[in-house]
C-alpha cells in the first residue's frame, strides 16, 4: 500500500455555488430588503461582478434604501467611493471600474476603510483584486433578458455563508 492509499484526500470538491433568478427589479428589491434585515450584513464586504447593465448598481441602490439611506444614490464610477452614514452603520459603495493604479489604494485611504467596521459594497472588484481583502460574499450577476437576472452567490467567509444561507431560506 502506497502513502497515497493510506491517506484521505486533502482537497474535497466544493459544493456548487447557489444560483438565484430575479424575475424583475421587484425581485432585486425583495432580495435587498431581506438582506438588509441580516445582522451579518453590517460588517460584510460584498463583491459585485457583472457586465455593464447587469444590475450591480440597482442592487446596491435597493440595499441602501432598505438599510435606511435616503436621497439620491448614485454610482461612484468617477469618485470611486461614495460613503453613507446611518446612525448605527457606516456604508461604503465602491466602483473600481476606473481604478488603474494600486497606489491609489493607499493614497485614498481605502485600506483604513476596509479595516474599519461597516458595510463595503464593491462593483468591478476584479480591477482592484491585488489590494482588496477576501469578500464575505461574491455575487455574479448575469443578464438573461431585459428583466431577468441570474445571480450566483459565492460565500468566502463564515459571515458570507450565513448571508448566502439566509438568501436561500428567504427564497424557499
Amino acid at each position: 500500500m502506497s502513502a497515497v492509499d493510506r491517506h484521505d484526500p486533502i482537497v474535497e470538491s466544493a459544493a456548487p455555488a447557489p444560483v438565484l433568478v430575479w424575475a424583475d427589479e421587484a425581485a432585486t428589491a425583495a432580495f435587498a430588503a431581506h438582506w438588509a434585515t441580516q445582522p451579518e450584513l453590517a460588517h460584510a464586504f460584498i463583491a459585485l461582478h457583472g457586465d455593464l447593465g447587469a444590475g450591480k448598481t440597482t442592487l446596491v441602490r435597493h440595499l441602501l434604501q432598505a438599510l435606511g439611506v435616503t436621497g439620491r444614490i448614485k454610482s461612484p464610477t468617477y469618485a470611486v467611493v461614495e460613503p453613507y452614514e446611518l446612525p448605527a452603520l457606516n456604508i461604503w459603495h465602491f466602483d473600481f471600474y476606473r481604478f488603474n493604479d494600486p497606489r491609489e489604494w493607499e493614497e485614498a485611504g481605502f485600506r483604513d476603510i476596509f479595516a474599519s467596521p461597516g458595510l463595503k459594497l464593491a462593483e468591478w472588484p476584479d480591477k482592484a483584486a491585488s489590494v482588496l481583502p477576501a469578500a464575505d460574499v461574491t455575487l455574479h450577476l448575469r443578464t438573461l433578458d431585459d428583466q431577468r437576472r441570474e445571480v450566483t452567490l459565492m460565500p468566502g467567509t463564515a459571515r458570507g455563508q450565513t448571508l448566502v444561507r439566509s438568501a436561500l431560506e428567504a427564497r424557499a
